[in-house]
């Protein structure tokens, strides 16, 4: 692999590393969309797919009629297709940098200030006046528990409320920095300096990358 398709394949994927390493440094809980983490992820492996897939089956009768916009085509094809990801998926909030024993109290407090009949049952929780039901999930290794969409009887509106709320319960939080975040931020660190000293022993690769890239 040349210094382009380098940089193309694993630029994205260590700033990626290296923000969810600070995240779970942090002293402070981060939650996200579904939409939002799904478009980031989509975006970490953008570079991945462009040197990986989308070379390997280049429509080559479409490269030689539409030369170089043939990549506007594929870019665009991956775009809706991180959107038809993104639609299709369930109603789902992450939280980063917490444990579910640390989330549960301050998610009961949450719940039952937008719907005093929320009820638990294990892990699944049901919030019938709010129209949302969802199920916790713990992910141990990232630091992160998930709250998933339960059935299909969901109103969008309230998993907005319930974000709204719990994003402004969580800035009350205070939790330990995650061991394993100083790891994620040492790899992607690493990833970019890699690439940084590989870029500067050789710069011209990078044009000839580019161009190489944009004539396929």
């Amino acid at each position: 692999m040349d210094t382009f398709s380098a940089c193309v394949a694993f630029g994205p994927l260590g700033i990626y590393l290296l923000l969810l390493g600070c995240i779970n440094v942090s002293r402070r809980p981060l939650l996200l969309s579904g939409t939002r983490e799904t478009l980031a992820l989509g975006l970490a492996l953008f570079g991945l797919v462009t040197v990986g897939p989308m070379q390997l089956f280049m429509p080559q009768e479409a490269a030689a009629r539409f030369g170089q916009y043939v990549w506007m085509l594929l870019v665009t094809f991956y775009a809706l297709s991180l959107a038809l990801v993104i639609i299709l998926g369930k109603p789902r909030l992450i939280i980063y940098n917490i444990s579910q024993d640390q989330l549960r109290p301050i998610l009961d407090e949450v719940i039952h200030r937008l719907d005093p009949d929320a009820t638990w049952a294990g892990q699944a929780v049901s919030m019938p006046l709010a129209r949302v039901h969802f199920h916790l999930e713990n992910f141990a290794p990232l630091g992160n528990v998930s709250l998933v969409a339960s059935g299909d009887d969901q109103s969008y509106g309230g998993w907005r409320r319930l974000e709204a709320a719990l994003r402004g319960r969580l800035r009350e939080t205070s939790v330990a920095a995650q061991p394993h975040g100083f790891w994620l931020a040492l790899c992607g660190l690493a990833t970019l300096l890699a690439l940084a000293f590989w870029v500067a022993d050789d710069p011209q690769t990078l044009a000839q990358g580019l161009d190489r890239l944009m004539r396929p």
